[in-house]
Parts: structure tokens; sequence; C-alpha cells
């Protein structure tokens, strides 16, 4: 199983037709290999060229070093033409003759590779490919246009993750496409209103993604990529927002709420306990600036937040004792409250004691990982 998709399992019988035919298709394959590699040492970056690599991809478009083939015609083929090319830009398009051209080839390309992915939407090479394409409309096109192709992917993207939300895959392209259109809105102008004061459209980037890690947290709370990608637009939507002190108090509050919730629903989901961790770390001393939720808290503040997490985390453990994750947490943000505050007893050794020797039960493949606790933990 993955991600709830039964795979084929076993091996079958073929029949001596279908093995002929297999050989076949092997024969056939290879003898474009050796004819898109003779091309390739010809520098022969003609149409001809182009379509052979598309042969062969869409037979297997794991084969990496031709995507790189195909790459090296298509920059041929833009050099080209904006070298042949140096006319005004069209009053209708706003493009001139080579960059209209570019265009139209970069929408096939992207044509070509939609089938493929939809095959095979966990293959790298597509995705690198795609991103590949929209980077050279950054830089052979003017801002507007190469806008409009990144914004298009946005959309496709999210057709994708609506398919699979955790294609992992997905969701770092998703990154590099808002990464691309923030630098252009940089580049644009417009993106700006320097009168009204009003935030720009590479803040209401940040401010759409962190909603949209909402939503599909909603739909599936296990979706490992979502928690991550939320992680990392935190940080960034307080800068974006000019957060202060209380702003961002009342984040991290909110933040503690939603995972809270989720590990009430469901305290054996992993990817929950990587989140939880992550809105911890904001109370571990010397934790950089540049990723704290909050940037000014006090130690009394910080054991405070503590108290209510370990009170939390004992009360889910009520219902599910049986959960090695809810040990492991509880011993590990023991320590972080005993380096704040040695003389605390708001946990007794006894039930330190008492976790760790059900961690050693719950996860005995772990054996040594507990030792090594018993001996930090000073039991």
């Amino acid at each position: 199983m993955s991600h709830g998709v039964p795979r084929a399992s076993g091996l079958t019988e073929r029949s001596e037709a279908s093995r002929k035919k297999e050989l076949k298709q092997i024969e056939t394959y290879k003898a474009l290999v050796e004819e898109l590699q003779q091309k390739i040492h010809a520098k022969d970056y003609s149409a001809d060229t182009l379509t052979l690599t598309s042969n062969l991809l869409t037979r297997n478009p794991e084969y990496y070093t031709v995507w790189n083939n195909r790459r090296l015609i298509l920059q041929d083929v833009f050099g080209k033409e904006l070298g042949a090319h140096s006319d005004e830009p069209s009053a209708e398009t706003g493009l001139n003759t080579a960059q209209q051209e570019i265009l139209l080839l970069i929408k096939e390309d992207l044509a070509f590779l939609l089938p493929l992915l939809k095959n095979f939407p966990k293959c790298y090479w597509i995705w690198n490919h795609r991103a590949w394409l929209l980077q050279q409309a950054s830089e052979c096109l003017p801002v507007s246009s190469a806008k409009q192709l990144w914004q298009q992917e946005l959309g496709l993207v999210g057709k994708m993750l609506g398919m699979d939300s955790r294609n992992f895959h997905g969701w770092s392209y998703r990154r590099t496409v808002i990464h691309a259109l923030e630098h252009l809105d940089v580049q644009d102008k417009s993106s700006y209103d320097d009168a009204t004061g009003k935030e720009s459209k590479s803040d209401s980037l940040t401010e759409q993604e962190f909603a949209y890690t909402t939503k599909m947290i909603k739909t599936n709370l296990s979706n490992f990529s979502a928690w991550h990608n939320r992680s990392q637009l935190i940080p960034k939507l307080l800068r974006g927002r000019n957060a202060d002190g209380k702003a961002r108090r009342k984040m991290l509050d909110t933040e503690f709420d939603f995972i809270l919730q989720a590990l009430y629903t469901d305290p054996y989901d992993q990817s929950l306990w990587f989140y939880h961790n992550y809105l911890m770390t904001t109370l571990v001393p010397g934790k950089k600036e540049s990723s704290a939720i909050v940037l000014d808290l006090t130690n009394q503040e910080k054991l405070e937040y503590l108290d209510v997490q370990l009170d939390t985390l004992k009360d889910i453990l009520e219902g599910s004792d049986d959960c090695k994750y809810i040990y492991q947490a509880l011993l590990t943000y023991t320590a972080q409250y005993l380096e704040l505050d040695a003389g605390t007893k708001k946990v007794t050794t006894i039930e330190m004691t008492s976790w760790l020797e059900q961690l050693e039960k719950l996860d005995p493949l772990r054996k040594g990982r507990w030792q090594d606790l018993w001996t930090s933990l000073n039991l």
C-alpha cells in the first residue's frame, strides 16, 4: 500500500507471444537510444532529434540523460530564435517574433509533459524539466508573460495535489513555483502600492499558501508535506505581517490549539508529532530567531507553555497508552523542562521511569536508543 493506493503484487506468467512482443520493444528502444546518442554527438539539434527524445521519454521518463539532451536541443533553438529576430514587440502581445516563438515552444513542451506527469506523478525528471522550461520563460520573456505561465502552473500543481495530497514531489514543486512568482513580483513594480502601503503580492502569496496548508491538513491530517510546508511558512508569514510580540504569541497559541486538536484525533499519526515538535522548539534555549515563532519568551513563560503541553500529553496518554510517540514526547519535553528549572516537581522520577519502560516494550528495536536515554536522564 502507498498512501492508501494498493499495488499489484506477485509474479504473473507471460505467454510466449507476450515475451516476444516485449523483446521487440526492447530492441526498438535500444535502437532509438543509439540513434539519439549519434545525433547528440554530432550536435544535430534538429526537430527530428527533438522528436526522437519525445519517443524515448514516452517509453521511459526515468532516463534523465535524455532529458538533458532535450534541454540541449531547446536551448539551441531558443538561442537561434533570439539571434535571428530583434524586431520590436507586437502591440497586441507585447512580444517580439523571437519571444512569440519561444513562448510557443515552451507551451508545446509543457503540454507534452502533461500525460507523462499523470502516468508518472512521482518521477523527479518530469518535475525538473517543467521547472527548467518555466525558468527559461523567466529569462527569455517579459515578466508579465512569464508570470502568466507560472500562475497557470500553480493551478496545475493544485490539481495534482488534489489527486494525491501527499505527493512530496508536488509539494516541493509548488514551493518552486511560489518562489519564482515571488521573484517575478519583485521585478514587477506593479506588485507594490507605495501610496496605500498595502502588502505586496509576495506577502499575499505567503498568506495564500498558509491558508492552502490549512485546507490540505483538514482534508487529510496525515500529510507530512503540508505540515512541513506550514512550518516553513510561519516565520516568513510573521515577518511579512511585521508581527509584534503579542501577535507572535497569539500565532503560537493558535498553532498549539490546532495541532493538539489533531493529536486528540489521532495520536498514532507520526506527521502530527513532527509538527508538534517544531512548535516546541520555540521553547528551546538558543533557538535561532529566523525560525522561532516567538522571539522574547522568558524562562517563566517557557515553563508555563511546557506545563500546559505536558499536562495535555498526559491526558492524551490516558486513552492511548500503547502509543510510543506520546511517551517519547513526554520524555523529550521533560528534559527541556529540567533544563529551564532543575528543581521542578512537575514530573517525578517514577513517571519518567515508567514512560521509558513502556518505550522499551513498545519499540524494542531501538533498545540502544532507550538505553542512552536512561543515561542522559540520569534514571
